[in-house]
């Protein structure tokens, strides 16, 4: 019983890097401009489309750098988030597994389009087209912005230095 008290009443410690850059990447995938001007669909699988299209972008950094330990949190972290909306969601105990494993695909799969896209002379419309509009007619301002948007969110990060990015400082 001392120690269920002892953690509703400690203090709050601060979140960890990852769990900052976590919260970073949510809070770009939320944000409006997505929606509106890029055209992404306000739903959940929109909403989802945005958020692993960051987190890809922002794994693909890691990746360049070699933060492994990193990488691995914010995997962890994606799926700690994922179940979470899912049962929220109202999504069944017996099934949350399977929605994630193809959660993880997905991000899998937009990993690699997003590291083809951006190499010279990539297909980074197609790949946005793929994995985030998935096909639907798009109004060329609204595809040309989520690629822009994007391709400056993968520049920037290319320029950061890791604890920069850690701190949450993605764009």
């Amino acid at each position: 019983m001392v120690s269920l008290l002892q953690r509703i009443l400690a203090p709050r410690t601060e979140p960890d890097a990852p769990t900052l850059l976590y919260q970073a990447i949510v809070a770009q995938a939320r944000s409006p401009h997505w929606y509106v001007e890029g055209a992404v669909p306000d739903t959940m699988d929109g909403r989802f489309d945005m958020l692993s299209s960051i987190l890809a972008l922002v794994l693909l950094r890691l990746e360049a750098i070699d933060a492994r330990l990193e990488t691995a949190r914010l995997a962890e972290l994606f799926v700690t988030d994922m179940d979470g909306q899912l049962r929220q969601g109202g999504v069944g105990d017996l099934v949350v597994g399977k929605h994630i494993g193809r959660m993880m695909s997905l991000l899998g799969g937009r990993l690699d389009a997003y590291r083809a896209g951006l190499e010279p002379g990539g297909d980074l419309a197609g790949a946005i087209d793929r994995n985030i509009h998935r096909g639907a007619s798009v109004a060329d301002g609204g595809r040309n912005h989520v690629e822009q948007g994007l391709r400056a969110l993968a520049e920037g990060l290319a320029r950061r230095p890791l604890d920069i990015i850690l701190a949450g400082e993605i764009a």
